[in-house]
């Protein structure tokens, strides 16, 4: 795929940026801002109570944390907002969970 400026600009001009196209990060970041801070929040309470990443290492990762986020899931469906053990979000422990699915199944791809 070519790079291209979203406005047309030639690159050699100035002001010229090669990102059409191209993922809009920010959008998350800013869009999400709080409640990526929860999640952060989720995986500053797993570093602590184990390592930092080592749910990379935890066998059949994807199976369990595919468990572990229908758990916190169900327990929000069920009309508690916060975990009674960690104080955080079900919902902000069910998104780290996801994101923790994908990213294992992401790696795993790539091999």
């Amino acid at each position: 795929m070519t790079e291209t400026d979203p406005n047309g600009l030639d690159l050699h001009t100035k002001g010229a940026k090669a990102d059409a196209g191209k993922t809009r990060l920010g959008l998350v970041f800013s869009g999400f801002s709080a409640a990526l801070e929860q999640v952060g929040r989720v995986g500053t309470y797993g570093s602590l109570k184990y390592t930092d990443e080592g749910w990379l290492s935890v066998s059949d990762g994807q199976s369990r944390y595919t468990d572990a986020m229908l758990r916190h899931l169900l327990t929000e469906m069920q009309g508690e907002v916060f975990d009674v053990d960690t104080g955080l979000y079900h919902s902000a422990q069910v998104a780290w969970n996801a994101l923790a699915r994908l990213e294992l199944q992401l790696k795993e791809e790539k091999k």
